[in-house]
C-alpha cells in the first residue's frame, strides 16, 4: 500500500466548535481518501482539505446503489488521550458489507492507520465537554461512468468527521417506539446486515409516518412471518423478562451492532441469563400482559443505549416509564460509557488509543 500523502493539510491551532451542535452538520477541515480501481488496486491514499468534489451524472453508485459506511467514535479522555471504541469491529464489518455487495475489502491495518493519522490533525476538533465526541464516518461508493448493472470497477473510500454533542441533549430520556407491520425493511439473505445506503432509503417512509403519530423510531419485524421483532432503524434491540434478557438472533436480516455486541459481553460477565433467539411480538405483548416484562432497551453507536418509554403494535400500547429510563438500560449505558471516557476499567482491552 502507497504510504499517505498530505496534500495540503495543515492542524489548526484553535477551533471553534459550537456550543450546541447538532449531529452531522459540522465537519472538520480535513478528510482521508483512497481511491480503486481494477488496475491498481485501492491506492492513492491522501488526507486533504474537506470540500465538494465532482462526480460524472453517470456514477453507478447513483444508479445501482454500491454504497457502504460505517459510524464510530474518537473520544478525548481527562488526561488528554484519544481512545477509539472496538474501531477494528466497524471496519471488519465495513468488508462484511463490502463483500455481499461485491465492493472490493479494505485493509483493516491501513484503514486503522488513515484513521489515526486524520484524527491525530484534527484533534483539535474534538470536543472536550461531558458526552461529546468526534462522530467518524467512514464510506465506499462506486463512481464508474457507466450505465449498466454490474459492479463498479472504481470506487472511492472515505473517512470524514463530525464532532458531536450529546445524543440526550436532555439527560438519559427513554424514547417512545412504534411497531410495524406495514412495511418491511430487510428480508433474510438479502442485505439486511449489512450497512448500506438502500436499507436506510427503505426505512425512511415508515420512519416519516411513526413520528407523525409521536413516535421516534420504527421497530421492525422480519419479512417472512411479520411476527419475529428485528432491530429499530438505527440500533439493536434487547428485551429484559423476569427471567431473562433477549434480543434477536442474527438472521441476516439484522445488522450485526458493535455496541450489540458490545453488549452481551458485558451481560455475560455480570452472570445474567442473556440469549439471542427469535422473539415473537405476541411474546412481548403477552409478557407484558402478565407483568413479566421489566424493560426494552435499545443499542447503537449514537446513543449507545436507548431505553424505552412505550411500545405500540396495531392498538396494543405497552407503556413504560416516560421520564426515566429502565434500571439495566442505566446501568449498562453508564457502563459502556465509562469505558469509553476513561472513567471504569476497560477490563475487556476494547479501547485503542492514538499516539
Amino acid at each position: 500500500m502507497d504510504e499517505i500523502i498530505y496534500e495540503d493539510a495543515e492542524q489548526k491551532t484553535e477551533v471553534e466548535i459550537p456550543e450546541k451542535l447538532v449531529f452531522g452538520k459540522i465537519f472538520t477541515d480535513h478528510i482521508f481518501e483512497m481511491d480503486y480501481n481494477t488496475e491498481k488496486g485501492w491506492h492513492n491514499p491522501t488526507i486533504k482539505k474537506y470540500g465538494n468534489f465532482s462526480m460524472s451524472p453517470a456514477a453507478m453508485v447513483l444508479h445501482y446503489g454500491q454504497a457502504i459506511f460505517e459510524g464510530l467514535k474518537a473520544y478525548k479522555h481527562s488526561d488528554g488521550k484519544i481512545a477509539l471504541f472496538r474501531p477494528e469491529k466497524n471496519f471488519e464489518r465495513l468488508n462484511r458489507s463490502a463483500r455481499r455487495l461485491c465492493i472490493p475489502e479494505i485493509d483493516i491495518e491501513f484503514a486503522l492507520k488513515a484513521l489515526k493519522k486524520l484524527i491525530k490533525l484534527e484533534q483539535n476538533w474534538i470536543p472536550t465537554k461531558p458526552g461529546h465526541s468526534l462522530y467518524i464516518r467512514p464510506l465506499i461508493f462506486a463512481n464508474d461512468p457507466y450505465i449498466g448493472v454490474k459492479p463498479s470497477d472504481t470506487y472511492k473510500f472515505i473517512i470524514m468527521l463530525s464532532p458531536v454533542g450529546p445524543y440526550y441533549p436532555e439527560g438519559f430520556k427513554p424514547v417512545p417506539i412504534l411497531v410495524t407491520d406495514k412495511y418491511m425493511r430487510a428480508v433474510r439473505k438479502g442485505v439486511g446486515d449489512c450497512k448500506t445506503a438502500g436499507n436506510y432509503a427503505a426505512s425512511l417512509l415508515a420512519q416519516r409516518e411513526a413520528k407523525k403519530e409521536g413516535y421516534t423510531q420504527v421497530l421492525w419485524l422480519d419479512a417472512i412471518e411479520q411476527k419475529y421483532i428485528e432491530e429499530v432503524g438505527t440500533m439493536n434491540i434487547f428485551i429484559r423478562f423476569k427471567d431473562e434478557i433477549a434480543t434477536p438472533m442474527l438472521t441476516g436480516s439484522i445488522l450485526p451492532g458493535v455496541t450489540r455486541m458490545s453488549v452481551l459481553e458485558i451481560l455475560k460477565d455480570w452472570g445474567m441469563n442473556i440469549n439471542e433467539r427469535m422473539i415473537s411480538i405476541d411474546e412481548v405483548s403477552e409478557a407484558y400482559k402478565n407483568n413479566s416484562l421489566v424493560e426494552i432497551f435499545g443499542t447503537g453507536t449514537a446513543a449507545i443505549i436507548s431505553s424505552v418509554s412505550k411500545l405500540k403494535f396495531n392498538d396494543t400500547i405497552m407503556q413504560f416509564d416516560e421520564n426515566n429510563a429502565g434500571e439495566l438500560g442505566t446501568k449498562l449505558y453508564e457502563e459502556i460509557l465509562g469505558i469509553q471516557y476513561g472513567t471504569k476499567e476497560d477490563k475487556f482491552g476494547w479501547m485503542q488509543f492514538i499516539d
